[in-house]
């Protein structure tokens, strides 16, 4: 395992038309964290996380994945470790069954019968969905929630060491919401999670990273950015909800838990109890 399977140094973007996306970004990420990337709309959020596995190649600077540098000759490696799910599911999942769009990667990575099958199973196990009654439904077909599980079992398939995901709360109810997250604390991968949902964020990522105008304008301790309201509001954000209770720690807070949907069946499950990061 990599102790900082993700370094930026001095990266820069500018987009075609001479915005500038990114400027002079500089962070680390250490195995087995989750941290939180946050910022306002235009702030470089997408632009940065589609560095991370070279679908977007650095103008200038220096990105280091495990121990090899981005670069054209490396993206097969890159995106074997890095694991990248997008906002939309639609833009992710394209073939005409579930278990082909999970199946589509380990496959293009060689894995064949009867390891394949087994991959997959897995990989929908640690989502909550069950492979007999998914494995050969479409995908258009299902929830936005469904869709969502869908995308990350995808991505679990190929066993990444990273895992880097693009507001996965966007049009989630609150129950498929409450599911995303027991996955996410569930999973013993590194992540990295792009979110304007600030109580998800507070509630699983031990570190924040703020972006403003493609620049970093803080990198440290969740709780500390996100109980500061005057530096949320310059930065066009707002406190998490939580925080607007009438008590000042959460501890202090009323059991209000919502029910664990899927808790009982992730501690049972296979995938994610096994789950090993690729050496």
């Amino acid at each position: 395992m990599h102790h900082n399977p993700i370094s930026v140094t001095n990266l820069s973007y500018d987009y075609a038309d001479g915005t500038q996306a990114l400027h002079e970004i500089n962070l680390e990420i250490k195995a087995t964290e989750r941290v939180a990337l946050i910022g306002a709309n235009g702030s470089g959020k997408s632009t940065l996380l589609r560095h991370l596995n070279g679908i977007l190649l650095a103008q200038k600077g220096r990105i280091v994945v495990g121990e090899q540098a981005i670069a054209p000759e490396t993206l097969t490696q890159i995106r074997n470790f890095v694991g990248l799910v997008f906002q939309n599911p639609d833009d992710q999942l394209f073939m005409p069954t579930v278990w082909e769009d999970v199946a589509f990667g380990p496959l293009n990575q060689g894995l064949a019968e009867p390891a394949l099958t087994d991959r997959v199973k897995r990989s929908m196990a640690a989502v909550g969905l069950d492979f007999d009654r998914y494995a050969e439904r479409a995908a258009s077909n299902l929830s936005g929630g469904e869709q969502k599980r869908v995308a990350i079992a995808g991505v679990l398939a190929m066993q990444p060491q990273v895992l880097v995901l693009d507001e996965p709360s966007a049009q989630l109810d609150p129950a498929s919401r409450r599911q995303l997250i027991e996955l996410l604390q569930s999973l013993p991968i590194t992540q990295l999670i792009a979110t304007h949902d600030l109580d998800m964020a507070l509630e699983l990522c031990s570190s924040t990273i703020v972006l403003g105008r493609g620049s970093v304008v803080f990198s440290g301790p969740t709780e500390q950015v996100l109980g500061n309201p005057e530096f949320l509001r310059q930065h066009s954000l707002e406190p998490p909800l939580c925080y607007a209770r009438p008590y000042c720690q959460l501890d202090h807070a009323p059991d209000t838990s919502p029910p664990r949907f899927i808790s009982a069946t992730l501690a049972e499950n296979p995938y994610v109890s096994s789950f090993k990061v690729a050496q």
